[in-house]
């Protein structure tokens, strides 16, 4: 159960005990840095983004998005974080909202937009690391890195030739030299990777926030202490003098509230992070043994806040700054500052009032400074997800039957995502402004994902709860919110049909994965254990494992009564008058699972014992598993099957999809695999 009282989904104590991995549990300050590595990473490259699409209506547009993020995202999140508090967010929660394959499909496709934005949530970070490293004019540091770059260029254009030349820019170079470099720091630190990386990542984040707050306070106080430039903008503003295109003619303050309404597609990255915050919910250490666990619950909830808090200032701050004191065309996409104005201010660049500094340590060495301290928290973003995925992954693979295990002990999915970032990278040639808008399809996705999610679990609340004013006004209020949600994801989707392209190769990997690895791994026992409706069944369990009855009846419910069954199997199978029988009643309730842990019942009836099963996702598992259990201790029962009308595509079908069908084939499969001893194998017997 979860702590606001429901049934979690993912549950990982249905989960085969040797396959179950506890996360290592950390301080929530600490946790929150370590999503910092991916959320406040934005703060790189969104002001630029910010002054290229807004102009200079991008301090209004940034906080209509702070606006989105502190009463739209937050409390959402916030909602979720006590629904989901293993980690598996709004994703996982559809799985207990949507059931079978409908609801497993939904939670494919919407694993494919997480693996697209967490891809490129890397690939973005390194590009824009790459931008710190090649634009850095009076580096030091960061010229050892280009001569680097350059001269694998220079060996890339002897191998294949001048063609080459052109597409393999310093850019380019950098960004998969940076690449490479955290590669390695990844599989070398694989083992013990959320303790190393957390060591980083806490001074790291703290030391990047510091560094942005001298420059932002700087910039704060030179506006505070030169009013004219704060009345100046206000003026060119109110003008429509934006040093951008208006979508349509028009100003005055309802046109800049308007269109700076209309740019949040645009600025969608600002909202980033989100759903990151929900992966590393069981890094966040409660109370041991608390259960439900509202401890871990009420600290996560705090790293959502903070991170939030935190975040909306930064990106008010930055937008503010940067649009009033560096000169426009420094902002532009072949300017000084694009993709990277913060660093240009560190850096002792003009400003727009002329040359100066923004303050008088900014210069050559602490613009270094700023750049290595933004590179490395650029290399490492997405270390936070790599980290988070080996507690994640493992809840929905499991339950899709999609885990191999050697995948696991050579590091294979951590090779894979490499591969992919690579071929990302390749494809956008390391453009932070090409990679935008894909990203932030990922981003809007999967926040009103977790909107209409939220919507849904409150409305079975309400219809099943007291109600009441406060609460159905609670529950509007997030209907709207999921609508704009949605429309603002629509928005960004239609924008980019990269992004779009990405999300369906991911969704269309992972739907012809789990169809290959469910047939590959159908002859697993799938069964991990028993639970008992009450203490009398337990008993009648026990003394059946230690009797030696001859007959196992499979029997499903309904469709003849028990006497007529009975009657039916003692003829076609010539039993003796005094066989025993013991009635094995099997229901089905979700096949879409791979594992199962089967709820039992035993009741006596006159002469006969009837076991009923739920619980269970395959007919066959189920009853191969309880066939072997009732082996153990005593001699193998035979299991007696009525001959199947069914054809066998049919019955190939229904058993892959339903669980049913083509039973009495997959039992005997199932035996014969699991059970080397012969003498211990329950015989199948098909009349």
């Amino acid at each position: 159960m979860d702590p606001e009282g429901g049934p979690s989904p993912l549950n990982p104590q249905l989960l085969p005990q040797s396959r179950r991995r506890k996360p290592e549990e950390y301080f929530w300050l600490w946790v929150m840095c370590l999503l910092g590595l991916d959320y406040f990473t934005t703060l790189a490259y969104q002001p630029s983004i910010t002054f290229e699409t807004a102009g200079r209506l991008g301090p209004i547009a940034t906080a209509v998005v702070v606006l989105v993020t502190l009463f739209g995202a937050l409390p959402i999140y916030y909602y979720l974080v006590g629904r989901a508090p293993t980690g598996h967010g709004s994703i996982g929660m559809i799985e207990g909202l949507v059931r079978g394959w409908k609801g497993k499909t939904l939670v494919l496709i919407l694993l494919g937009f997480a693996a697209t934005d967490f891809t490129l949530l890397r690939t973005i970070s390194l590009a824009d690391a790459s931008v710190h490293v090649v634009q850095a004019a009076d580096g030091t540091w960061q010229q050892a890195l280009v001569n680097i770059s350059t001269w694998v260029r220079e060996r890339m254009i002897e191998l294949f030739g001048e063609e080459v030349r052109e597409y393999c820019t310093d850019q380019l170079m950098g960004t998969l030299l940076l690449g490479v470099l955290g590669f390695l720091f990844w599989y070398i630190l694989r083992r013990g990777f959320s303790r190393n990386v957390l060591v980083l990542a806490v001074p790291l984040v703290l030391l990047y926030l510091l560094l942005n707050a001298l420059i932002l306070g700087g910039g704060l106080v030179y506006l505070w202490n030169n009013p004219d430039l704060i009345t100046e903008w206000l003026d060119q503003v109110h003008r429509g003098d934006w040093f951008v295109e208006p979508p349509f003619a028009g100003f005055g303050w309802f046109s800049v509230a308007l269109f700076s309404l209309l740019f949040l597609p645009k600025l969608a990255l600002g909202l980033s992070g989100f759903e990151m915050n929900m992966i590393v919910i069981p890094q966040v250490r409660g109370k041991e043994g608390e259960e439900p666990p509202r401890t871990r619950v009420r600290n996560t909830r705090w790293v959502l806040i903070l991170a939030a808090v935190i975040m909306s200032a930064y990106l008010l701050a930055s937008a503010l700054v940067t649009c009033i004191l560096i000169p426009p065309m420094e902002m532009q996409p072949d300017g000084k500052a694009a993709n990277r104005a913060l660093a240009y201010l560190a850096h002792g660049s003009d400003l727009t009032v002329g040359p100066g500094t923004l303050l008088p340590f900014c210069g050559p060495f602490f613009g270094s400074l700023y750049d290595l301290v933004t590179v490395l928290i650029l290399s490492l973003a997405g270390t936070s997800v790599v980290a988070a995925l080996a507690v994640l992954l493992p809840q929905f693979l499991l339950r899709f039957g999609m885990e191999f295990r050697w995948a696991h002990r050579w590091s294979i999915l951590l090779i894979l995502f490499a591969l992919i970032n690579l071929l990302v990278t390749l494809y956008f040639q390391a453009s932070v402004d090409a990679q935008r808008n894909a990203y932030a399809s990922g981003v809007m996705v999967l926040i009103a994902c977790a909107a209409m999610v939220t919507v849904l679990d409150k409305t079975h609340a309400w219809r099943g709860g007291p109600g009441g004013f406060w609460s159905f006004l609670n529950l509007w209020y997030f209907r709207v919110l999921a609508g704009g949600f949605v429309l603002l994801a629509a928005a960004v989707v239609v924008r980019s049909l990269s992004g779009l392209a990405i999300a369906a190769l991911f969704i269309g990997a992972l739907l012809v994965m789990s169809v290959i690895s469910r047939a590959y791994r159908a002859d697993e026992m799938r069964t991990i254990g028993f639970d008992f409706k009450d203490e009398q069944s337990k008993f009648l369990w026990d003394s059946l494992r230690m009797a030696d009855f001859p007959v196992l009846v499979p029997h499903r419910p309904g469709r003849f009564n028990r006497e007529d069954k009975e009657i039916q199997i003692r003829c076609e199978h010539q039993l003796a008058p005094e066989a025993d029988t013991v009635f094995v009643e099997v229901e089905v309730d979700d096949p879409s699972n791979f594992y199962q842990k089967l709820m039992i019942e035993v009741v006596r009836e006159d002469h006969r014992f009837v076991i009923k099963v739920t619980r269970c996702v395959s007919v066959a598992h189920a009853i191969a598993a309880i066939a072997m259990e009732m082996s153990k201790l005593s001699r193998p029962p035979g299991v007696h099957f009525g001959w199947s009308e069914m054809s066998l595509l049919t019955a190939s079908w229904s058993y892959f999809a339903f669980g049913e069908g083509n039973i009495p084939w997959k039992v005997r499969e199932l035996i014969h695999r699991n059970e080397p001893d012969a003498e211990k194998r329950p015989r199948v017997i098909v009349g």
